[in-house]
């Protein structure tokens, strides 16, 4: 887990090396500071009070271990000093130095603290641009699987989850093994035999800590998928409340909803006792190695089997005090990195999801349309056993309009998510000028195809940006030509603001031909020489229709079209209508052609008539 920790940290470091180097040089002064101030007060005490009697003599450097001579040493100079100048003088200055010691120390503190913030702020804010990229170019396929609920929650709850993860544990991580470390090699220099006593007993604080955590990981993945649930709960309730509320569902939708706040209520519960069990297990555990030192040290030196003296052993113990507040920083990391892992998992699902869209190693570049788009022997499915198109053969020629129709699963609109790729072709080819569109460029190839769909995707955004939407550097005159072709222009002006007035989420300001003028504004401005119409005015009333049909007709004037229509009024035009059924295309021809054939399109037009 914590391996698993420190590879997430590797995998976005890099931009932010600088401000960890700087981090561990001032976690590392800040600690050898910190030794020092307290070292500082021992011999000061025991020789302003005469706690030690013993009377000290220089001793050359290099003729004892480094340790002995610089204790040594130090004691006689401060007798010197409270020969020459005083003891009062002594304390004076004494009490300067501690000052400037810890004054330093705490500047480095805050340095080091310092020097985090923009490293774990960047770190998120590179997950969630990274998610964000990841969800824009994820295939259409991926989220049919996934509820949006429970998207949201992974880029919403789960990274601030994981921020605070990164805010609690990140310092905690470099500081405190840095503090551990400094402290136990100094606790070595006093008494190597106590303190490995000392690190035979600690691993029952890791163990009891270890079970702890493992339980939290669990708990946390738990609890987020809940909080998903309860996201999409909310998601499809705000989606569907009309309906909702004309069934006289209300009761219905509470209950559903009380049962999943209920669950995530119970295991936040669950995941919070444990967390909160970190601070007092780790204290305990501390203060018991602290009795534990102070009954073995207090025989050893009471039994005068130690070189250490009184004063000596209370620095000791000051010493190994200190040591346990990092330890209870470090436990209380170590139970925050399960919960932050937990949402990783759910996060990192999304970034590590194959994208089956790729492109080659050196696509072609398609610069225009000339000629024909060609689907040879095509065949495609959702789910393995279950073809939703087979054997499709169908040339769509230059400047020429397609129709598809037939009943609804027939096949028909999957047939035209293949050639923009938003889906890719399992069997057979599509071809695009006698070029395999797999083997063009993605954003090339979408630069040719401009879509209108049966439900106008709009944005909760002014007129003027949702006809732009996509075509850089627009201006206002070809916005609004766009929007006079389209139908568009008149109502537009109407609105407060005109080009600049907000349409509402989706466009829920405005009425259903209104929003569908705007989709083909948007299109005719984008000026592709491929259209695709996926049922454009299927869901409109006569006069609304009317209207977008003239702003569709002049839409596809020297375009080559393929459209998707159930009311086969508005593509008895087209130069050739494919009647599709269960996968496949049964009949074929103009709108005479296929009324004398005296099929199936026969029998939709006499039904649609009467």
């Amino acid at each position: 887990m914590l391996k698993q920790f420190i590879q997430l940290i590797k995998r976005f470091l890099p931009p932010y090396k600088g401000y960890l180097v700087w981090n561990l040089i001032l976690n590392i002064l800040a600690q050898v500071l910190n030794v020092f101030s307290f070292a500082l007060i021992i011999p000061i005490l025991q020789t302003l009070f005469k706690v030690s009697q013993e009377t000290y003599t220089f001793i050359p450097w290099g003729s004892v271990n480094i340790i002995d001579a610089a204790k040594n040493n130090f004691y006689w100079y401060m007798n010197e000093l409270i020969a020459d100048k005083g003891a009062l003088w002594v304390l004076i200055m004494s009490g300067v130095m501690l000052i400037v010691l810890t004054a330093l120390k705490t500047a480095c503190y805050f340095g080091s603290a310092a020097t985090l913030i923009p490293l774990r702020t960047g770190i998120v804010r590179d997950m969630r641009t990274m998610v964000y990229n990841k969800v824009l170019h994820l295939p259409l396929s991926f989220f049919s699987e996934e509820r949006k609920g429970d998207i949201i929650s992974r880029m919403s709850s789960d990274i601030s989850t994981l921020e605070n993860c990164l805010s609690n544990s990140l310092d905690m991580l470099i500081k405190n093994p840095i503090a551990i470390i400094v402290t136990l090699t100094t606790l070595f220099c006093i008494d190597w035999k106590l303190t490995l006593f000392v690190l035979a007993v600690s691993p029952l604080i890791a163990w009891v800590m270890g079970l702890i955590s493992r339980k939290l990981r669990r708990k946390s993945k738990e609890t987020q998928t809940l909080w998903g649930a309860l996201l999409a709960q909310l998601d499809e309730t705000l989606g569907g409340l009309r309906i909702v509320k004309a069934f006289l569902a209300e009761d219905k939708m509470q209950r559903r909803f009380n049962d999943v706040n209920d669950n995530y209520r119970n295991s936040m519960v669950r995941m919070s006792v444990r967390q909160a069990s970190a601070h007092p297990v780790s204290e305990f555990m501390g203060t018991a190695i602290i009795v534990i030192v102070l009954w073995g040290g207090g025989l050893i030196i009471l039994g005068n089997r130690s070189s250490m003296d009184a004063s000596l052993f209370i620095y000791y113990l000051v010493m190994l005090y200190n040591i346990i507040n990092p330890i209870k920083d470090l436990s209380k990391a170590y139970y925050n990195i399960p919960i932050g892992m937990g949402c990783w998992e759910r996060v990192d699902k999304i970034l590590s999801a194959v994208n089956p869209i790729q492109e080659i190693a050196s696509p072609h570049s398609l610069k225009a349309f000339e000629k024909e788009i060609l689907f040879r022997h095509v065949g495609f499915s959702y789910t393995d056993g279950h073809p939703v198109l087979r054997d499709i053969n169908l040339t769509v020629p230059k400047g020429k309009t397609i129709a598809l129709v037939g009943q609804s699963g027939s096949g028909k609109s999957t047939l035209v998510d293949l050639v923009p790729r938003f889906h890719d072709v399992q069997e057979g080819e599509i071809l695009i000028d006698g070029t395999n569109v797999k083997e063009v460029r993605v954003k090339g190839l979408r630069a040719l195809i401009g879509n209108v769909n049966q439900e106008a995707i709009l944005f909760n955004d002014t007129f003027f940006n949702n006809i732009a939407f996509g075509v850089e550097g627009a201006t206002m005159e070809q916005v609004v030509e766009a929007a006079r072709i389209a139908n568009a222009h008149d109502f537009i002006m109407e609105t407060p603001e005109g080009y600049d007035t907000y349409i509402g989420d989706r466009g829920c300001l405005l009425s259903g031909g209104q929003r569908q003028r705007i989709s083909i504004a948007r299109a005719i401005l984008k000026n592709p020489p491929i259209l695709i119409l996926d049922e454009a005015t299927s869901a409109l009333d006569t006069e609304s229709e009317r209207l977008v049909q003239e702003a569709l007709e002049r839409l596809m004037k020297s375009r080559t079209t393929i459209a998707i229509a159930h009311r086969l009024s508005t593509i008895r035009s087209a130069d050739e209508i494919c009647v599709m059924q269960d996968g496949q295309i049964v009949e074929r021809g103009t709108h005479e052609e296929l009324i004398a054939l005296g099929g199936y399109y026969k029998r939709l037009n006499d039904m649609q008539s009467l």
